[in-house]
């Protein structure tokens, strides 16, 4: 085996071959070649552990629970068996996620072509500003309505605004408590 063979094979560089050559750590043929599974055992044999460089092991990124569980979703959606979650995922396990995952996205980015679907924070405005058109309604009811009411029961149309301001200002201040979680 030549020296570029030979460090192809045990994954040097041609340069440390040849310095191994030259300290006698590898065994050579008659015809100056070298004799791979003699020099493997002498190299093992010679060579001090701590100083020998280990391949560095392949970065994984690790695949999100949420992804797995989603290809587990969908596997179920489509009367297929669910493989056991949390023993590790295989890299078929991560294809898959991956893929689902594209999948998901290309879908909500076509409902929000099409409006089936809007930004949280623009929903979340728009349900404001509904909430505080109907408390100002609401608020201003009392006034509107006191005289009319007043007049059907012959009430003193002051006395019936204020019972009513009273009422729906306290319903106003129960709805006020009522804090929806928005996640």
């Amino acid at each position: 085996m030549s020296e570029r063979q030979y460090a192809a094979h045990v994954g040097l560089s041609r340069g440390a071959i040849q310095k191994a050559k030259t300290a006698e750590r590898l065994v050579l043929n008659p015809d100056g070649s070298i004799n791979a599974a003699a020099s493997d055992a002498r190299r093992a044999e010679t060579t001090d552990p701590s100083k020998t460089r280990k391949a560095p092991a392949p970065k994984l990124k690790p695949v999100p629970e949420a992804a797995v569980a989603a290809v587990g979703d969908t596997l179920r959606e489509q009367g297929l068996a669910v493989p056991p979650v949390g023993g590790g995922t295989t890299f078929l396990q991560a294809k898959t996620a991956n893929e689902v995952l594209k999948a998901q996205e290309r879908r909500i980015r076509l409902q929000r072509l099409k409006g089936e679907l809007v930004e949280r924070a623009r929903a979340l405005t728009l349900v404001f500003r509904l909430a505080r058109e109907e408390r100002d309604s609401w608020v201003n009811w009392p006034a509107r309505a006191a005289a009319l009411m007043a007049a059907d029961l012959g009430v003193e149309p002051a006395a019936m605004q204020k019972v009513l301001e009273k009422h729906v200002r306290a319903h106003l201040d129960e709805l006020a408590e009522v804090r929806p979680d928005f996640r």
